[in-house]
């Protein structure tokens, strides 16, 4: 008996603690939004001890797909829904409902020792669908192009589609990553390697190449001057309430829009 009641004693301050009523929270998709998300759950989380937040990538997507089916609370997307997710959506009994909180500038990159420094989009367009195949015919080594994209479901690549292929399909050959760090890597590895990654990604490893001889900054994001630019979405399935509304409004807020700074992007206020 005496046994008996510890264990009761044990289950009945696990309860009274409120561990067992914490809130979980569900954030899947894109993996550009990713580190937003991620600084900005544990940022929430040391203030909300009462919630759990869960964050994964996967691609915008696939973070919209889930919304759609009800399986995560938030979905990151660096890219706005489609008209046919909606409708899916909808006829599953849910509105998506969109919140922009942050902006982005889609970069292209090469290797560190790589000589060029500028592209046209039309040159862009040209190497991502195979008519440019040699760096020599852009004023650089004589050597084969090697193009790196993303997998369909991204959103990064899909605005790369939009804005530079201009529905044009990639090359065949071109290697295909899954994320913004899988393309670091894999271009920061070969000397012959052209990518695109969003702004927070870029880092030392690899060399960023201006468009239209505008170089991909925060400033020039902002004022629209860049001409990759996108905004970065967070849905809930439905106006959020609760914790969803409450985390939303965290990451609009000063506090929120200084952790997207921090993470490498562009805040849509200070």
């Amino acid at each position: 008996m005496k046994k008996a009641g510890v264990v009761i004693g044990l289950l009945t301050a696990f309860f009274m603690s409120g561990v067992a009523f914490a809130t979980e929270l569900v954030l899947k998709g894109s993996t550009t939004v990713l580190p937003i998300a991620q600084s900005a759950a544990e940022k929430y989380m040391s203030s909300h001890p009462d919630v759990s937040i869960t964050v994964s990538g996967g691609g915008s997507g696939n973070g919209i797909k889930a919304i759609i089916d009800g399986t995560t609370d938030v979905a990151n997307s660096s890219r706005f829904i489609k008209n046919e997710e909606v409708k899916a959506a909808v006829e599953k009994g849910a509105y998506p409902v969109p919140f922009a909180i942050a902006m982005d500038a889609l970069i292209p990159i090469v290797h560190p020792s790589n000589p060029l420094e500028n592209f046209t989009i039309e040159q862009l367009k040209k190497i991502y669908t195979g008519d440019i195949k040699n760096w020599k015919e852009l004023g650089g080594p004589d050597k084969p192009i090697a193009v790196v994209s993303r997998d369909t479901s991204s959103g990064t690549y899909e605005t790369w589609e939009e804005k530079v292929l201009h529905k044009e399909r990639v090359d065949k050959r071109a290697l295909v990553v899954a994320s913004n760090g899988a393309m670091v890597q894999t271009v920061a590895k070969n000397p012959n390697a052209i990518g695109y990654i969003g702004l927070g990604y870029l880092n030392n490893s690899v060399r960023s190449i201006r468009v239209n001889e505008i170089a991909g900054t925060i400033e020039n994001a902002l004022d629209g001057t860049y001409p990759i630019s996108r905004y970065l979405y967070m849905f809930t399935r439905g106006w959020p309430e609760g914790a969803s509304l409450n985390f939303i409004n965290f990451v609009l807020s000063s506090e929120g829009q200084k952790i997207v700074a921090e993470s490498g992007f562009v805040p849509l206020r200070y």
